[in-house]
C-alpha cells in the first residue's frame, strides 16, 4: 500500500490530540520541521570546534531516543565523510577513543548514566567534546571541560519526541567541521517537505491512519534498505514499542535475505496471521536491493496478515529520511488511538530507572 500524493482538509496539529494522549505526544511529534528549524536558528555557529585535520573519527555517544538523534545525524553524513562517523550507546567508549577523537555526547535531560560514564572515560583519554543536552551533569562536565554546549531547541515531552532538536545540532556540528557540507540546505529541505507530508497525516484520508487501519490487532515487522531505510525501520520499530506498547520487529535489507527470511520458512511459523510487514522504500536503494524487497514480498506474504509499502518522499536523502520518521511515529501514533493507548508515558522505563537506583 503506497502513501497518497496530496493532502486535503487538513487540521491544526493542537485540535487532533487523542483524548488518550496525556503528554500531547501527537502534538510534539507533528511539530518535527519547527524543532528543525528552531534548532538552526539557535546555533549560527558553534565556538571551540576542531579542525577537520585534527580528528581521525567521530564517536557519538547516546543511549535510547536521545541515541537515536545520533543514528539520524550519522546516517545522513556518513555518505559524505572523510572519516569515520560511529554511535555507540553503553558505559565505556571503544578503546580506539584518543584525543584525535570528536566525541559528541547527546542526553536531553544530561542525566543519562550509561553516557555520562562513557564520556568521563573519553575526556579522560583526551578526546575533544561537544554536547548536546539542556542540562543535568552532562551540561556540567562539558562546561568543565570548556567544551561547546548545543541546546535541544524545542524539547518535545519526552525525548522520542524531539528528533529535530535532538539530530540537528550534531549535524550542524558536523556542516561546520567540513564532515557534512552542506547540512543546513538539506535540512531547510527536510523542512519543506515535513510540512508537505504533515498536511497529509493531517488530511481525511491520512496516510498514517490507513496504515495503522491494515495493521489492526498483528504485530508490525519492518523492512529498510541502505542507511536510510535500515535508519529508519528501527525507528518505525521502537514507535510502535514506545508509542502502542506492542512488540515489534525490524530488520535490514539485504542481510535479511540471509537469515530472518529463513525463518519465515520453518514448521514454528504460526499458522494465524498475527504479523504485518511494512517495506520502507526510498530512491536511494542499490537496485538488487529493490529486487529483494520483491523476492521478500513472495516468499512471506502466505504468512503475513498483508505487506505494505511506504515510499519515502523528499528531494534528498535527508529529507526522505526525515520524511519515512514522521510518518512512522504518525502511523504508531494512529495505531495507539485505535487501540485506545495513552503514547506517552513509558512506566516500565522509569520503574526500571528504580530497580536499577541506589
Amino acid at each position: 500500500m503506497n502513501t497518497p500524493d496530496s493532502p486535503t482538509d487538513t487540521d491544526s496539529p493542537a485540535d487532533t490530540d487523542s483524548p488518550t494522549d496525556t503528554l500531547g505526544m501527537r502534538e510534539a511529534m507533528l511539530g518535527l520541521p519547527e524543532q528543525i528549524e528552531a534548532s538552526i536558528a539557535a546555533i549560527d555557529s558553534v565556538p571551540g570546534l576542531p579542525s577537520s585535520t585534527s580528528i581521525d573519527q567521530v564517536l557519538i555517544l547516546g543511549m535510547g531516543d536521545s541515541g537515536f538523534g545520533g543514528d539520524v545525524a550519522a546516517a545522513c553524513a556518513r555518505p559524505f565523510a572523510p572519516l569515520p562517523i560511529v554511535v555507540y550507546g553503553g558505559y565505556l567508549p571503544p578503546s580506539w577513543v584518543s584525543s584525535s577523537t570528536l566525541v559528541i555526547a547527546i542526553s536531553e535531560s544530561g542525566t543519562t548514566e550509561e553516557t555520562l560514564e562513557s564520556l568521563e572515560a573519553a575526556v579522560e583519554s583526551g578526546a575533544p567534546l561537544v554536547a548536546v543536552t539542556n542540562g543535568g551533569e552532562l551540561e556540567n562536565l562539558a562546561r568543565r571541560a570548556g567544551a561547546p554546549v548545543l541546546p535541544v531547541a524545542k524539547p518535545g515531552p519526552m525525548p522520542r519526541a524531539s528528533l529535530g532538536s535532538l539530530a540537528t545540532p550534531i549535524m550542524l556540528a558536523l556542516d561546520q567541521i567540513g564532515l557534512f557540507p552542506g547540512a543546513r540546505l538539506w535540512l531547510d529541505e527536510a523542512v519543506t517537505q515535513l510540512k508537505i507530508r504533515r498536511e497529509q497525516l493531517l488530511s481525511s484520508n491520512s496516510p498514517a491512519k490507513e496504515l495503522a487501519d491494515a495493521i489492526g490487532s498483528t504485530m508490525p515487522v519492518i523492512y529498510g534498505g541502505g542507511a536510510i531505510g535500515t535508519t529508519a525501520a528501527r525507528r518505525w520499530k521502537v514507535a510502535f514499542n514506545h508509542n502502542v506498547k506492542t512488540p515489534a520487529f525490524w530488520a535490514p535489507m539485504p542481510d535479511l535475505c540471509h537469515n530472518e527470511l529463513v525463518g519465515w520458512t520453518g514448521d514454528a511459523v504460526p499458522t494465524e496471521k498475527l504479523f504485518t510487514q511494512i517495506q520502507l522504500r526510498h530512491e536511494s536503494e542499490h537496485p538488487q536491493t529493490a529486487r529483494r524487497f520483491e523476492y521478500v514480498e513472495e516468499k512471506t506474504l502466505d504468512e503475513m496478515a498483508s505487506v505494505l509499502s511506504v515510499e519515502a518522499l523528499g528531494e534528498s536523502s535527508v529529507a526522505q529520511l526525515f520524511d519515512l520518521v514522521l510518518m512512522g511515529d504518525m502511523t504508531s501514533l494512529e495505531l495507539a488511538a485505535n487501540r485506545g493507548i495513552d503514547p506517552g508515558p513509558l512506566n516500565l522505563v522509569e520503574d526500571l530507572k528504580v530497580w536499577l537506583g541506589p
